[in-house]
């Protein structure tokens, strides 16, 4: 059951407004670059805010206050990112996502990050999220594009 939204304002900061109904009020604002509904029991939905909000250049001590109020660890992240198709490994002292068509590090798009939050965020970056408010691509779909040879098609 949808609690409130979040989205992400123009000037970065990452906004809780409470209520199924304020989605209306976010989308038809000039001032919101993006929007995600909060389902504060469903790990990926609070997974999907923090790093397409990351991605899009929400602000990290707001990510990282995020994160924490949530619980979502490095162990967490890996339930999430096999959830989704990513691959979470250590290269040398980061941490690596990578996603479902991965080659190698020349030619896939990779994230790497000191947290495995921040890896997300980086391979979710690094596949051309663009955010939105209705109907855009998820970091998720993103994935998928990857996976079937669509990379930068239509991302």
């Amino acid at each position: 059951m949808i609690k409130g939204w979040y989205y992400l304002h123009t000037n970065g900061s990452l906004i809780y407004k409470a209520g199924s109904e304020s989605a209306g009020d976010i989308r038809d604002s000039d001032f919101a670059r993006a929007m995600w509904p909060f389902v504060q029991d469903d790990r990926e939905t609070v997974w999907r805010i923090l790093v397409e909000a990351g991605a899009l250049g929400a602000d990290p001590t707001r990510i990282a206050d995020l994160a924490k109020l949530w619980a979502c660890t490095d162990e967490d992240a890996k339930v999430y990112a096999s959830r989704i198709g990513v691959d979470l490994s250590m290269d040398g002292n980061a941490w690596c996502a990578t996603g479902p068509s991965f080659v190698d590090l020349q030619v896939s798009p990779t994230g790497l990050g000191p947290t495995c939050l921040e890896a997300l965020t980086s391979l979710c970056k690094e596949l051309g999220f663009s955010g939105g408010k209705t109907w855009n691509a998820t970091f998720e779909d993103l994935l998928h594009k990857e996976e079937n040879g669509q990379f930068g098609v239509g991302a």
